[in-house]
């Protein structure tokens, strides 16, 4: 198994690190990618604007997520007291993959002055090094040279990753250009950040970012609702956007409510069962037993908390986001869009979702009543225990369209 470890201060990550470590996974055909936040950087300290260790690691997994489910963060270094030496990390992850090969990515200024790291011959000893080289002059005679003295002076294993034409910035003026952006600066730093990591500086309120969680934009809502989710689920919550403002356009539902409601519907989505229990507990959400030991019901009730008393958005958007997973009996019209932009949206693919797409348009009882049968039999099929909602529901449409 080819491993490579990609390590760095990611005060914060950007999209020309996101860049660097898919052209390295490509090029080098590696398995497994480590990202690795430094902890303390023997070479240079951290900016007293720096995010805190736990943040920068945070910051690292959700760009990790980003690139796919080959790439990890770690916090080895983060761990470590004293200096980080990297001759350090690549023995204990050696130590840990004993039969595998690792490659140790770093920039082109890196690489020329590899040599004189914290003991450089144990570096070689255990990984190869591949530099990063953003143009053509990087790979010219200087590179050359130097792959030619680490390979006769160390025995190194030596290789360069051609990165692609990407917008390139220095996380220094990044962290300079986020604090800006509230103090009337012209360049969004939203261009040179993964969304889920530039909501989670806008969350955490990091590098001088002064975002009012209750008052965000839609692009800020967007990003600070990706950054608590999985990568994975990104394409769902995008598509049932698109589809709840769409149907609230067609229905004459408020599309912004409808946009607002769909990007935060699934922003607990992937919390575990104590905090989401903890959270209804704390702002008064009565639980029923099945509520209370089962994550799959609680998010939309955490979702809709979160939506209100964090975020501040209306009672209309709690009570949708409250209702999106077993629906309630008396759903309102945009209640019930919610309810089937999360069920149908473009990324779904099941039996019976082109039938739903075309009813959604004509009757959205009929749409509703479709959608809660086929959830009910497959929950049968499944042997899993129905809502009292769920069914509820269902019989208070059908007794309504008779």
């Amino acid at each position: 198994m080819k491993i490579g470890i990609y390590g760095g201060t990611f005060n914060p990550p950007h999209l020309g690190h996101m860049e660097a470590a898919k052209a390295a996974m490509e090029q080098l055909g590696l398995d497994r990618l480590i990202i690795m936040p430094d902890g303390e950087p023997p070479h240079k300290g951290l900016p007293t604007d720096s995010a805190t260790p736990e943040q920068r690691l945070e910051m690292a997994r959700l760009m990790a997520d980003g690139i796919g489910p080959r790439a990890e963060a770690w916090d080895l270094e983060l761990l470590r007291e004293g200096k980080s030496y990297t001759a350090d990390t690549v023995e204990q992850i050696h130590e840990q993959f004993p039969e595998d090969e690792l490659w140790l990515l770093m920039g082109t200024d890196m690489f020329l002055t590899v040599q004189n790291w914290y003991q450089p011959e144990r570096i070689f000893q255990y990984a190869g090094v591949a530099g990063f080289a953003r143009s053509h002059e990087d790979t010219g005679e200087m590179f050359q040279e130097q792959s030619t003295y680490l390979n006769e002076r160390f025995h190194a294993r030596t290789t360069i990753v051609q990165l692609p034409q990407i917008r390139e910035i220095a996380s220094r003026d990044l962290r300079r250009m986020l604090a800006s952006e509230w103090t009337g600066g012209n360049v969004d730093p939203a261009e040179y950040l993964w969304t889920p990591v530039y909501g989670y500086i806008l969350r955490e309120g990091l590098y001088g970012t002064k975002a009012d969680l209750k008052h965000l934009s839609d692009k800020h809502l967007r990003a600070v609702s990706y950054s608590m989710v999985k990568a994975k689920r990104l394409p769902h919550i995008k598509g049932t956007e698109e589809t709840a403002v769409a149907l609230a356009k067609f229905w004459g539902v408020d599309p912004e409510k409808a946009r607002r409601a769909a990007i935060l519907h699934d922003c607990t989505k992937y919390w575990e069962l104590e905090p989401q229990v903890a959270l209804c507990d704390k702002y008064g959400i009565p639980l029923d037993e099945l509520e209370r030991v089962s994550v799959k019901f609680l998010h939309s009730k955490t979702g809709a908390a979160l939506a209100k008393y964090v975020f501040g958005e209306p009672d209309d958007v709690y009570d949708a986001i409250f209702c999106h997973t077993t629906g309630k009996p008396g759903m309102n019209t945009f209640e019930k869009i919610l309810y089937l932009a999360d069920y149908m949206e473009p990324t779904r693919d099941f039996d019976g979702v082109e039938e739903m797409r075309r009813l959604v348009w004509e009757d959205l009882d009929k749409a509703m009543i479709m959608g809660l049968e086929m959830t009910i039999d497959e929950l049968h099929e499944r042997g899993a225990i129905v809502h009292k909602n769920t069914q509820g529901t269902l019989d208070d449409l059908r007794g309504r369209t008779q």
